[in-house]
């Protein structure tokens, strides 16, 4: 058989994907237009990452919608936000559940409206026995308060004599994390052009790709994903391995 005839391997698909979507302000700046524009705008984006993760064997797709850090933002701007989540919750809720998603917001919900708290937990209701896909939506997640509310977590039961502070262990950490439920994310996006991670999953990041876009968030559709996606697939993972126990290992 020559080489013509040999079937290529699959690509390598990561199993969780998280992104940071950014450029939504900017988007809306360089058209005249008001910031929630880029925003909604972006619920676009979002649609189209959604698709291309669900076809292409994702497992998990981890979004960073709201930071802690983003209640600093102008009120009006904040308030146009909320709006936005909620009425996107409501209205994208059955599509998820129609198709086999599953959602989940990670986040300290306690800072948001009653009513918001309430779709949410609505909407993580009406899907939870999906299990095609995982969509999580981060919102007032910080990775510092993530860690934070872990190791609380763990001085807890330190505390109600459940735990002794030598078997505190990173897997045990980990567990304790508001991912628990799902595998580490495998790649990280960046869109809108900036070169840093902010605050976002910063435990679960520490063996993830990062893959930076100058493209912002409401631009990034179908086939910026799949590009980062291939970059992806390109990639070798070495998790302090070498690059030489890596290719034996692959030939075993």
């Amino acid at each position: 058989m020559d080489k013509s005839q040999r079937k290529s391997a699959p690509p390598v698909v990561p199993r969780h994907v998280a992104i940071i979507m950014d450029g939504n302000n900017r988007w809306a700046k360089k058209r005249l237009l008001p910031g929630v524009a880029g925003h909604k705008a972006g619920v676009d984006a979002v649609r189209a990452v959604i698709e291309v993760c669900a076809e292409s064997g994702v497992e998990v797709l981890t979004l960073f919608a709201f930071s802690s850090e983003n209640w600093q933002r102008p009120a009006d701007e904040v308030s146009a936000l909320m709006e936005l989540f909620l009425s996107a919750l409501r209205r994208e809720v059955r599509r998820l559940n129609e198709n086999g998603i599953r959602l989940r917001i990670i986040g300290d919900r306690s800072r948001f409206h009653p009513e918001l708290q309430a779709a949410m937990a609505d909407a993580e209701a009406m899907t939870a026995a999906q299990n095609r896909f995982v969509l999580q939506v981060a919102a007032n997640y910080g990775g510092q308060w993530d860690i934070t509310q872990a190791a609380q977590r763990l001085a807890r039961e330190v505390q109600e004599g459940r735990l002794q502070p030598e078997d505190i262990s990173a897997e045990r950490l980990q567990r304790c994390l508001v991912t628990a439920e799902a595998p580490l994310p495998d790649l990280c996006i960046r869109t809108g052009g900036e070169h840093r991670i902010s605050n976002f999953l910063l435990w679960q990041l520490a063996y993830a790709e990062l893959y930076f876009s100058d493209l912002f968030w409401p631009d990034f559709k179908h086939d910026a994903m799949r590009k980062a996606l291939s970059d992806f697939s390109m990639r070798q993972r070495r998790f302090g391995k070498t690059s030489e126990q890596i290719d034996a290992e692959a030939r075993v």
